[in-house]
């Protein structure tokens, strides 16, 4: 008895060393990828740019394609969907003949601080995709294995279907290191873009914008006549919603404000909508104007159903856009953006704050700070002259002075860094 308790000690010893071991080996001490989450406005006019060269809406069973996709684009593709689902970072790196993916996590409730490294590589193909090798941390792991723990991942998630038909669809890889570039040939698949739409709008969302939209009807019919309405008149009422589903509910109510700030139709995301009851037309005004409460509303709800990142980066890019062929460049709008980011954040991560805002009588100026002071209609020559580019000095100052008059206003007190 004596020996089998000492032969199953030293057996407990060794596993327990064994798995420290492999700990050791699959975790780091610092992480392989090391950067924000902040996705450029540079990444934002590479993917508006791919979506209009490769309208879904415009192509074919079996149209065969060969699109060139910027690495960049990729790079921060990846490590923002590492912040937002692994609460990681991500990276690409491209050389000749091949592409790695890095993605470090790190592990938590350890008492020092130890990081999950992963490093997958991909060569190029004719023909489905797959891993040429795989590591964690120093140690290797078997490709097919890194393929199958994903397969099975996604198919827990409910993701099979998609993964499937995406993996099927793509026909050729090259990587194009000097131009920056990956070159991918698919063979397009209509059934992609209605999973995708199921994906992004599932039954219990489409039953919330419903209601949500007729909610808007309700309330702009019931509208004093004129052709403006403070906004506040509008986001009171939509997302003074209760119940288990409130954040969902107030979601779809932001999206829906959004659309039709935005002048966008639902049907496009939303088929069904062509039978629903259209909203009269009237332009809602924040501090008076129509621009701050299309950029606020905007941004909101870009921030509760993408992301803060996503919302600061297309509010850039916007900006930019209107530097070089439109209004100009507006600090003031950035201002609009950056309290809507904030509000958004507010709705899926501290929806009492909302609760609190909806039970007093609030205004325009709780909502957003004083824009009045803030340089705009800067054309691009003028932008440069004044102000360089966005990571300039003189861009960042003002920047942080934006910041600073959002974080002030009671409502997003501690959410902002002054």
């Amino acid at each position: 008895m004596i020996r089998l308790l000492a032969w199953l000690a030293g057996t407990a010893i060794l596993l327990v060393l064994a798995a420290g071991g492999l700990l050791f080996l699959a975790t780091d001490t610092e992480a392989l990828v090391q950067r924000s989450e902040t996705i450029s406005p540079v990444a934002i006019a590479q993917a508006r740019w791919l979506l209009l060269t490769n309208d879904p809406r415009r192509l074919r069973a079996g149209d065969a394609r060969r699109t060139p996709i910027p690495a960049a684009l990729i790079d921060e593709g990846i490590n923002y969907a590492a912040s937002r689902f692994l609460k990681g970072r991500g990276s690409l790196v491209l050389t000749e003949k091949q592409a790695g993916v890095r993605l470090s996590i790190r592990l938590p409730g350890l008492p020092l601080e130890r990081y999950l490294n992963l490093v997958a590589t991909l060569g190029e193909t004719d023909g489905e995709p797959h891993l040429s090798s795989a590591r964690i941390g120093k140690l290797p792991l078997p490709p097919a294995l890194v393929e199958w723990g994903l397969d099975a991942g996604l198919r827990l998630a409910g993701y099979e279907r998609e993964w499937t038909l995406a993996r099927q669809a793509i026909r050729e890889l090259r990587f194009e290191p000097d131009r920056r570039r990956i070159v991918v040939g698919y063979v397009w698949e209509p059934a992609l873009l209605e999973r995708a739409r199921a994906m992004a709008v599932t039954p219990d969302d489409q039953a919330r914008l419903r209601s949500a939209h007729e909610t808007l009807v309700d309330i702009l019919r019931q509208a004093p006549a004129g052709n403006r309405i403070g906004l506040t008149t509008l986001l009171a009422p939509l997302l003074d919603i209760s119940g288990s589903d409130q954040t969902e509910n107030r979601r779809a109510a932001i999206f829906v404000l959004a659309a039709y700030l935005s002048e966008r139709n639902l049907v496009s995301v939303i088929p069904e909508a062509a039978s629903w009851p259209a909203a009269r037309p009237i332009w809602p005004t924040l501090l008076g104007r129509v621009d701050s409460a299309q950029h606020f509303v905007i941004s909101a709800a870009l921030a509760a159903w993408a992301g803060e990142p996503i919302a600061d980066a297309i509010g850039l890019y916007k900006e930019m856009a209107d530097a070089r062929h439109g209004s100009g460049f507006s600090f003031a709008d950035l201002a609009a953006d950056r309290a809507g980011t904030a509000f958004g954040e507010l709705l899926i991560r501290h929806p009492e704050r909302i609760d609190q805002l909806l039970k007093t009588r609030f205004s325009d100026t709780d909502l957003v700070p004083d824009l009045g002071d803030l340089p705009e209609g800067l054309n691009e020559r003028d932008f440069r002259r004044r102000f360089g580019a966005p990571g300039s000095p003189a861009y960042q100052s003002l920047s942080r002075e934006i910041d600073r008059r959002v974080a002030a206003l009671p409502l997003y007190h501690g959410l902002l860094k002054p």
